[in-house]
């Protein structure tokens, strides 16, 4: 074979190569954004999920955005976002919660339980309350930490603002028919309320057990020297603690649902965000945060 025709080969297989390669780089997958918005108490277990997720997939980015479940529900109903995380309990007309217009195109999907922690300054020498206890405390009938044992002076009462799924549960399950005193300091997220009780000696308050999750373990709070350079005390309500293991058996009076929620079943990408979240890797999670669903 004659040494130019060979040449002339070689040429050519070395253009089509480059050709292929070319190629392979204008294959690289569109960025995609994501846009959840709702619970702030998700907050947390949220960031986790999306940044493990993003590290896969890292043409795939998340806008997380706030706003509480009851906004966030009413955003997705109206066809904004693509993913909303929410604590409320799903409309039951039977238990008086009706089903808002638009609210039948909404799947949700449960990845989670969570449940409300009641904190306290770590300087606080009370230790537990009963349901009863707390309704005292937070309609303004109890006022001075001294009924119930403390010497923390006059109580602080520091509260989740309106639409928040926090305060929804906290209303229901504790308050009752009666309200939340208005002298109450009224906090936008969790975090917020757990800065202002770790500032305030008198304060009490309540938050996701997310925020709390690193003053606990499973089974019982952590030691008291521990506890003692915790910037809040965790209470027990009823006799017990909001642990992954009360939580999970239904054994926490305060406990809630987490909920990621569609306009219409999930598809695309957010159907496999999703899937990820249920996913073993994805469980385990929501398991540093909450209770996980599987």
């Amino acid at each position: 074979m004659p040494l130019r025709f060979v040449h002339a080969l070689f040429l050519l297989g070395f253009s089509l190569l480059l050709l292929a390669c070319e190629g392979a780089a204008v294959t690289t997958p569109t960025p995609v954004t994501l846009t959840i918005a709702g619970s702030t108490s998700m907050a947390p277990v949220l960031k986790a999920l999306t940044d493990a997720y993003s590290r896969r997939h890292p043409n795939v980015v998340f806008d997380l955005r706030g706003g509480g479940s009851t906004l966030g529900e009413a955003a997705i109903r109206a066809g904004r976002y693509d993913i909303v995380a929410s604590t409320l309990f799903p409309p039951d007309p039977e238990a008086g919660r009706p089903a808002p217009p638009g609210d039948e195109a909404l799947v949700r999907t449960p990845i989670g339980l969570d449940g409300l922690a009641i904190i306290v300054h770590p300087t606080n020498e009370v230790t537990a309350l009963s349901l009863v206890q707390l309704r005292d405390i937070f309609s303004g009938k109890v006022l001075n930490w001294q009924a119930l044992g403390s010497n923390a002076g006059e109580i602080v009462l520091v509260s989740r603002e309106d639409g928040s799924g926090a305060r929804d549960l906290f209303e229901t399950r504790v308050m009752g028919e009666e309200r939340v005193s208005l002298t109450a300091v009224v906090m936008p997220t969790s975090q917020d309320v757990v800065d202002y009780v770790a500032g305030n000696p008198a304060a009490i308050g309540y938050v996701s057990r997310a925020h709390a999750a690193a003053w606990m373990t499973d089974a019982q709070m952590t030691t008291n020297a521990a506890q003692e350079e915790a910037p809040i005390k965790v209470l027990e309500v009823e006799g017990r603690r909001p642990t992954r293991d009360a939580i999970a058996a239904q054994q926490y009076v305060l406990t809630q649902p987490l909920y990621l929620i569609t306009r219409g079943a999930p598809t695309g990408r957010v159907r496999q965000f999703i899937d990820f979240v249920l996913s073993p890797a994805g469980q385990a999670i929501v398991a540093q945060y909450h209770a996980p669903i599987r």
